[in-house]
């Protein structure tokens, strides 16, 4: 391969995956990132900001595991979980006491790993939109 896979790159994937519409774009998105020796993982999430953030750590570490984005240790799931909680207090500003709704999205390559979160943010029908991202760095 002759681009350099580091942390931009894995920033950029890990919006992609955040931004996918559907199930079948997150799957086609998946496989051709595979093929770049990338591991990706999504998942959708919306509640109420505050009472939320536990539920969207849990749900992207569970991602991640069921994904094989990252192992069942506690290095993996604390890297993905420090991520999500870095990418969350980006977005916390525009959110604290609405409702958010969107995607999280994973990217992995060796020992570069990449939480962004995509978030709409409603108050009736003024909704804001938000992109947060957090960066670790894992052993391979």
């Amino acid at each position: 391969m002759t681009e350099h896979i580091g942390s931009r790159r894995t920033a950029s994937v890990a919006i992609k995956m955040a931004l996918s519409e559907s199930r079948d774009e997150e799957k086609s998105l998946q496989k051709a990132f595979a093929g770049l020796g990338i591991k990706t993982a999504a998942v959708d999430y919306g509640g109420e900001f505050i009472t939320s953030v536990k539920k969207i750590v849990e749900r992207a570490v569970v991602a991640g595991k069921r994904e094989g984005v990252i192992k069942d240790t506690h290095a993996d799931e604390g890297a993905v979980a420090g991520a999500t909680r870095e990418a969350l207090s980006q977005i916390m500003p525009k959110a604290v006491g609405l409702n958010v709704g969107g995607k999280i999205g994973i990217a992995r390559y060796e020992d570069h790993i990449t939480v962004a979160l995509f978030f709409g943010i409603g108050l009736l029908h003024l909704d804001e939109v938000a992109i947060g991202i957090g960066h670790r760095a894992l052993s391979k």
